[in-house]
C-alpha cells in the first residue's frame, strides 16, 4: 500500500512540475514573451525610441511580457515568421505579400495616415541632377530594400514601363538613407515613400525625415515622379497565434492611438493616425505589379 502511495505522490509531483514548465513557456511569460516586430523603414534611432515606448505600453495593457524587435532589414521580419520568432508585426506591404505566400500570416488592421489608407512612392533627384525620368537612364540609382513597396517594387515597375535602365543600383536600407545618398550626390536618383504635404504646404515625404540634418533638403532635392497608389502597411499575426491574443493586441494598438503619448509615438513611428480593418484582397494590386516586373515571392526568400 505504501508503495502505491509513493508512486501516486511521485506522479503528482511530476504533473506539478510539468504544469509549471508549460505555464512558464506560455506566450507572454518572461521565458516566452510576445514578440512584436517593426520594419526598419526610416530613422532607426527614432524607431528604437518609439518601439521601446510601444513595448512598455503593450506590457502594461496586455499584462504580459513583450519584446519589440527592430531587425536590420525588411526580409528579416518576413523570415522571423517562418521560424516562429515573430508573433506579430507592422509589416510593409510588399513584405506582407511575401510573408502571406510563404507563411500564411494573417492581416488584421491596415495603417491609416490622416484619413488615407493608401500611400505613394516617389522618384527623387537633386535639382542639379536629372531633369526627367528618361535622364536617369544609364545612371546610378538608390532603392530602399528589395522588399520595399514604395522604395523598390512600384518605382521599378515605373522605370521598366519607361524603358529606363540604371547603370548601377544600390539598396540603401531605409528611406532616409536613400534621400541622403541623393543629397550627397552618391547616386543620381532614388526611390522612397511619398506622403502628401500638410494643409499648410509643409512636405511630409521621405525628405522630411532628414530635414534636421540637411535644412536645405527641399531646395536641393526634388520629386521627379510619384508612383502608386499603394495600399497601406498591415498589422499582421502569425497564423497559429491564439485568436484571443490577436484580438487583444489589435485592440490595444487601437486604444494606444486614443492616448496623447500613443498618438505622438505612432505618428513618429510610421505616420500612423488611425487603423482600419484589413483583409488579404486589399493587396491584390501589389501582387499584379509583382507579376508585371517578372518577380515572385520565392525570389526574395533566402534558401
Amino acid at each position: 500500500m505504501k508503495k502505491i502511495f509513493f508512486i501516486f505522490v511521485k506522479i503528482l509531483v511530476v504533473l506539478f512540475v510539468l504544469s509549471g514548465c508549460t505555464k512558464s513557456k506560455e506566450i507572454g511569460s518572461k521565458e516566452n514573451p510576445l514578440k512584436f516586430y517593426l520594419i526598419p523603414a526610416q530613422d532607426l534611432l527614432g524607431l528604437e525610441k518609439t518601439g521601446k515606448a510601444l513595448q512598455q505600453y503593450l506590457e502594461k495593457e496586455l499584462d504580459m511580457s513583450v519584446v519589440v524587435e527592430l531587425p536590420p532589414n525588411y526580409i528579416a521580419v518576413v523570415e522571423a515568421f517562418g521560424s516562429k520568432r515573430a508573433d506579430a508585426a507592422i509589416l510593409n506591404t510588399f513584405g506582407y505579400i511575401i510573408a502571406k505566400e510563404k507563411y500564411d500570416v494573417q492581416p488584421r488592421l491596415k495603417l491609416v495616415n490622416r484619413g488615407r489608407d493608401e500611400y505613394f512612392g516617389q522618384i527623387i533627384a537633386r535639382v542639379d541632377g536629372p531633369k526627367t525620368i528618361k535622364e536617369i537612364n544609364g545612371k546610378t540609382f538608390a532603392f530602399v530594400d528589395p522588399v520595399s513597396t514604395s522604395g523598390y517594387l512600384f518605382p521599378l515597375r515605373y522605370l521598366t514601363e519607361q524603358k529606363v535602365t540604371v547603370k548601377e543600383k544600390i539598396f540603401a536600407g531605409s528611406h532616409d538613407a536613400v534621400v541622403t545618398a541623393v543629397y550627397q550626390k552618391k547616386v543620381a536618383a532614388g526611390a522612397t515613400f511619398y506622403t502628401p504635404p500638410d494643409s499648410d504646404g509643409t512636405p511630409k515625404d521621405a525628405r522630411w525625415v532628414v530635414r534636421a540634418q540637411f535644412p536645405d533638403i527641399f531646395e536641393k532635392v526634388k520629386i521627379l515622379q510619384i508612383v502608386g497608389p499603394i495600399p497601406n502597411d498591415p498589422l499582421v499575426f502569425r497564423k497559429d497565434l491564439p485568436e484571443e491574443l490577436k484580438v487583444k493586441v489589435a485592440d490595444a494598438l487601437v486604444k494606444y492611438l486614443t492616448m496623447p503619448d500613443g498618438k505622438k509615438n505612432m505618428f513618429e513611428m510610421y505616420h500612423i493616425t488611425d487603423f482600419k480593418k484589413a483583409n488579404d484582397a486589399d493587396y491584390d494590386v501589389v501582387r499584379q505589379y509583382l507579376k508585371e516586373v517578372g518577380k515572385q515571392a520565392d525570389d526574395f526568400i533566402k534558401k
